[in-house]
């Protein structure tokens, strides 16, 4: 129970106590609980954007509401740890200067710009998937990003020099829980393009492996996984997992 009560205070604003002492046991467990988390958070984002539209909402806005409540219920710190990591990777200093740059608690121009676009993305994807009525498509979008965030704590990969977050996650997923989420992902998939079953499974696959590619780069880049790359890591992949949902095939 410890880890679902970790992985519900973390990834939430939920009202739940976390265990009084945290170690990489269970701050593991909650990560392998993450898609769960997604799961619960996508099925909020879709009955949300359903019930804007049946409002009399524009699809449009419904979808920048639904995000905005996205960000709300997980304290923003997803969009933070995106803006920190494009930051981050956008400098031309060492690595050390980079981790710098990443806390330094402010947004700088490629930051925001990456703020922007992401939750413009999203937005506009949730729309379109909202004028589809493909609700579900939006609720595994949302799990998507957790996915992502199990397989770049998968075995082998280190956490950044200083990086609190990053020690207690990095490395602690089995082979078998980073096999098996991707399968459990990209088998529910072809239920998100009903004319061509294909295709969500396809996109699903594209999202994880470009997840996968961005951990190794921010990997190499920042000399370990911390807390701000795992936040890029949920952004990005719903944002990529949305937009290829919206394909018809």
């Amino acid at each position: 129970m410890s880890g679902i009560r970790l992985a519900i205070s973390w990834l939430t604003v939920a009202p739940v106590t976390g265990p009084a002492t945290v170690d990489r046991r269970i701050a593991g467990q909650a990560i392998t609980l993450a898609p769960v988390i997604g799961l619960g958070l996508g099925g909020i984002a879709a009955g949300a954007t359903w019930l804007f539209v049946q409002a009399g909402v524009t699809s449009i806005l419904a979808g920048l509401l639904a995000v905005g409540l996205l960000a709300l219920l997980t304290r923003g710190m997803h969009l933070d740890g995106l803006a920190d990591t494009v930051d981050g990777l956008g400098s031309y200093g060492p690595p050390a200067r980079a981790r710098e740059i990443m806390k330094s608690g402010g947004a700088g121009p490629f930051g925001v710009a990456a703020l922007i676009f992401a939750i413009a993305v999203q937005a506009v994807a949730f729309a379109s998937l909202a004028d589809q009525q493909r609700w579900f498509a939006i609720v595994l979008a949302v799990a998507a990003g957790r996915v992502a965030v199990v397989l770049a704590c998968r075995p082998g990969v280190t956490a950044a020099p200083d990086a609190g977050f990053g020690a207690l996650v990095a490395g602690t997923q089995s082979r078998v829980v980073v096999a098996i989420w991707p399968v459990i992902a990209i088998a529910a998939a072809v239920a998100v393009v009903p004319s061509a079953l294909w295709l969500g499974p396809i996109v699903m696959v594209a999202a994880l492996a470009l997840g996968l590619l961005i951990t190794r780069h921010c990997v190499r880049r920042f000399e370990g996984l911390s807390g701000d790359v795992l936040g890029a890591l949920v952004e990005i992949t719903v944002a990529v997992a949305a937009v290829g949902f919206t394909l018809r095939g």
